[in-house]
């Protein structure tokens, strides 16, 4: 495979706009999403209209809309492309202080729309910030992403980092292609894995995709894998918590050693401790291995997300799964999706 240029750029890197004359003529779809985090009683008067102003979500979906149709007049190099249609969608979560947004956008021409999708996910965040800065100025809106697209030469993509490549259009992103570019928010994952030897090369991780793959047969697509430095796992942990997955994973740095720090990275994020998930999984380490006892792994949710801290051993992760395995789906739909019991 070539290596992947920038297309902005011509032969001289001078700044261009890409010619897309030849390009086939399709249906497109882009979507694209990000978190508004604000303080639950915020998120609550936003769901209640209860700001003073005019409706909330109604003025920054109208936002989203208008930016996206503006999109080529606010990033330079981007085409004026006919919009078919602009859907913002606003997604409440008021016990972790929550508003996500995503935006779809969908246009017939020849180039993608996933600069439109960005922009209207982006200004509604900034519409969002307008709205309530008077009650919560230190609101942010984070993690604004590409998070899947259809038509054009490769067709369908979806984000995974496990094979990155280029799409077609004149707005590079990396990802594969996929199959229907849809993203379920409810079956995603992230593994982290504390381990420096494996984050220097110095040794092959096991425990990462042994992970991935159990989640991946129990329908969470995408799963990441993430591989840190001891030294790095708070910053890894609290990255990872606000890009909000289904499920997070860690595997290592919970024993006793000095640079084991997995256990006090993940305790400030957990808005309900599950101390007898993380017993029953130290009870089914030591009935294979005493030395599981020294086991500080902890487990509950912090807003909508599952997170476990798990051995670094293969053994060790493997009992942890089976705790899991019994248990993953019912905390899901009662906790995290509001199921009934």
């Amino acid at each position: 495979m070539a290596d992947p240029q920038l297309t902005h750029l011509d032969a001289e890197g001078r700044v261009r706009m890409v010619d897309v004359g030849d390009k086939a003529v399709t249906t497109r779809t882009a979507t694209a999403e990000g978190v508004f985090r604000t303080r639950p009683e915020v998120v609550t008067m936003v769901d209640g209209d209860a700001l003073g102003k005019a409706d909330v979500l109604a003025t920054a979906r109208l936002a989203g809309i208008g930016a996206a149709k503006k999109t080529s007049e606010l990033i330079p190099l981007c085409h004026q492309i006919p919009l078919n249609s602009v859907k913002v969608h606003f997604d409440l979560d008021a016990d972790a202080g929550e508003i996500r947004v995503s935006a779809t956008a969908k246009t017939t021409g020849k180039t993608g729309v996933e600069m439109e999708a960005l922009t209207a996910v982006s200004v509604a965040g900034l519409t969002l910030h307008d709205m309530v800065k008077a009650v919560d100025p230190l609101a942010t809106m984070d993690g604004v992403r590409l998070a899947a697209k259809t038509g054009g030469k490769r067709g369908n993509w979806t984000r995974d980092i496990d094979d990155h490549d280029n799409n077609d259009d004149d707005n590079a992103q990396t990802g594969r292609p996929a199959g229907p570019a849809v993203i379920d928010q409810g079956r995603t994952g992230v593994v982290v894995v504390s381990s420096t030897a494996a984050s220097r090369g110095e040794r092959e991780d096991s425990t990462g995709p042994a992970i991935r793959s159990w989640l991946l047969g129990r329908g969470f697509d995408p799963v990441e894998v993430h591989v840190v430095a001891d030294a790095d796992i708070e910053v890894a942990l609290t990255e990872q918590v606000r890009r909000s997955p289904a499920v997070l994973l860690t595997t290592g740095g919970t024993g006793v050693a000095p640079d084991d720090r997995t256990p006090e990275a993940t305790a400030p994020h957990l808005t309900l401790a599950l101390p007898g998930v993380a017993e029953a999984m130290r009870a089914r380490g030591i009935a294979a291995t005493p030395t599981a006892a020294l086991s500080r792994g902890l487990a509950g949710f912090s807003g909508r997300t599952l997170v476990a801290n798990l051995p670094g051993s293969t053994g060790g992760v493997r009992n942890g799964l089976e705790v899991l395995d019994d248990l993953l789906d019912h905390l899901l739909d009662v906790h995290a999706n509001g199921g009934g019991h």
